[in-house]
């Protein structure tokens, strides 16, 4: 399958670039089978059922973009004549914090600029200008394949108190502006609780205390997971054909509680509704390791001919003709599993699941999410779940209708 099979034209002014005024006030594309109705968010709660169990992720995005300096600086070799160099070698530097790493508050992978030459042993420092100790110290472990470090930090007793204080909010790059007060609140969603990303899960953008009110008083049950958000999301895809694409991991966890939950909403044919793609991966990822690990007590999965014939949980079979992927492509979502007695179970760790066309959906049942970039993992998820045809359908009327694009954009309801 190729990449480029997931492209389609976006004009630049459909970027949005700031949060609407109100969270609630957004546009929702309502998505069910190759049928397409233009909907505010604010009738989200009327297309749940009382049954129904809502799952969000909890996780709270760092202010993990870091601006500091490089030690060894070299201004006084310059010539005034060239200010942008003199810049540069006065040692500057932006970090973008992607992942920490498991068992160590001081150890975190990152993506630095300039990229060329921050090299292994080098220590960068944070701080106000002047300042006669830096408020954060760092020193450059290793370089990776793509050009991300491995940052260990200096012990501090208050690391993520300096951290929100010195960091600003990592804006994706297609939000052409700087970060703001304003971003700190309307980029964070209203249940985030557990910081640790480094984007905002953005289909959790659009709720509100009264949204989840409403919802509540209808009858709906709602749960949460953490996934943190890292490079495993947003970095872009380097090969030209899907199944060659390697994605990063994340941390997640699920609760004992919530496990719970999720098993006897599938015991009981509820609905799972996930509200956002990491909140799918993560669901999915758990669900799939549950099966392997053989912690299901029912070993036979309940599944339809239509999935039967859908090759590998993870993908498409090796070997397959190529019309049957074509075919695959196109085929939308439906749950795989019948009633299992131990469906799901408390856990954490790193998620490194990559979902497109031909996966089998083993837990969700309908998603919200926002509108994604061209030729993206996460455009491929949503292909996997609606089909192919159907959702470039979906975002071509999208475009037409003006609808807003990507993180502080509009919504999409998958059923």
């Amino acid at each position: 399958m190729l990449v480029s099979d997931f492209d389609f034209l976006l004009p630049p002014e459909l970027i949005a670039q700031h949060p609407p005024a109100e969270r609630a006030t957004s546009r929702m594309l309502h998505l069910n089978g190759s049928v397409i109705i233009d909907r505010f968010f604010s009738e989200f709660p009327q297309l749940l059922r009382p049954s129904d169990l809502v799952v969000f992720n909890d996780t709270r995005v760092l202010p993990a973009r870091l601006f500091g300096h490089r030690s060894g600086s070299r201004a006084q070799k310059l010539s005034p004549a060239n200010p942008a160099s003199r810049d540069f070698l006065k040692g500057r530097v932006e970090v973008l914090l992607t992942r920490r790493l498991p068992g160590s508050e001081q150890l975190w992978e990152a993506l630095v600029r300039p990229g060329r030459k921050i090299m292994p042993g080098e220590r960068l420092y944070f701080g106000p200008e002047g300042a006669d100790a830096p408020s954060l110290e760092a020193e450059v472990l290793t370089r990776g394949e793509f050009g991300e470090r491995t940052l260990r930090f200096m012990p501090v007793p208050d690391f993520f108190a300096r951290l929100e204080s010195l960091g600003h909010i990592p804006l994706p790059p297609y939000i052409d502006r700087e970060d703001t007060d304003e971003d700190r609140r309307r980029y964070q969603t209203v249940f985030a609780r557990d910081p640790g990303s480094v984007a905002a899960p953005t289909a959790g953008l659009h709720f509100t205390e009264e949204i989840l009110a409403q919802m509540k008083e209808k009858g709906v049950e709602t749960a949460s997971v953490t996934l943190h958000v890292g490079l495993g999301t947003f970095a872009p895809i380097r090969t030209d054909v899907v199944e060659e694409h390697k994605i990063h991991t994340e941390w997640y966890q699920i609760s004992e509680k919530t496990a719970e939950q999720i098993t006897r909403a599938k015991r009981e044919d509820r609905r799972v509704v996930a509200i956002g793609t990491t909140t799918v991966r993560t669901l999915e990822y758990a669900a799939e390791r549950c099966f392997e690990q053989g912690q299901r007590q029912e070993q036979q999965p309940r599944v339809s001919q239509k999935m039967a014939n859908m090759g590998h949980p993870l993908g498409y079979t090796i070997g397959e003709d190529p019309h049957i992927r074509q075919q695959k492509a196109n085929v939308g979502h439906q749950t795989s599993l019948g009633h299992p007695q131990d469906f799901m179970t408390e856990q954490s760790g790193e998620a490194d699941i990559f979902i497109y066309p031909g996966y089998r959906f083993r837990v969700v049942d309908a998603m919200l999410t926002n509108f994604h970039l061209p030729k993206s993992t996460l455009l491929m998820l949503v292909s996997a779940f609606a089909g192919r045809e159907n959702v470039l359908s979906a975002y071509n009327h999208a475009v037409r209708e003006r609808y807003r694009f990507f993180s502080y954009g509009d919504c999409m309801f998958i059923e």
